[in-house]
């Protein structure tokens, strides 16, 4: 297997604008439509990793708009709506606390951390395949 880069924060970091960076003006239901279907999709994504690798600790909850990943030893993620901000949270046992908002950029929606453009389904991919030490994608054809 090829030795892996060690994910940090830094590495993330998109020193090349988006189209538009500014967080899309949700109403209330849109916002939960774009949440609830990204944070579906990643955690039937997560599930389906569950069953392909051996990892004592490993269990994905889903409910109520908050996901939790526990890779025992490892660490443990947990991604969940914040209506109020109309933003996904994360928080990771490498990069710690962030907040996503919804952006649009050439004509594709992304959760974006605004400090360094950073997105949220690169950062769980690079993250997720440092601490399992195999590839991840939790994208797999879907849109952010």
């Amino acid at each position: 297997m090829a030795e892996r880069e060690t994910c940090t924060y830094s590495a993330l970091l998109n020193p090349t604008p988006l189209a538009d960076d500014r967080p899309l003006q949700l109403d209330d239901r849109t916002y939960h439509r774009h949440a609830d279907e990204y944070l579906d999709s990643v955690a039937h994504h997560l599930e389906e990793l569950g069953d392909e690798i051996e990892l004592e600790g490993f269990d994905v909850l889903f409910a109520n708009g908050v996901i939790t990943l526990k890779l025992g030893s490892k660490g443990t993620f947990v991604l969940n709506k914040q209506p109020p901000n109309k933003q996904i949270w994360l928080s990771s046992p490498i990069s710690g606390p962030m907040r996503f908002d919804l952006i649009e950029d050439n004509g594709r929606t992304q959760w974006i951390y605004h400090r360094g453009n950073v997105k949220l389904t690169e950062l769980l991919n690079k993250e997720l395949t440092q601490l399992l030490d195999r590839d991840v994608d939790v994208e797999s054809n879907m849109d952010d």
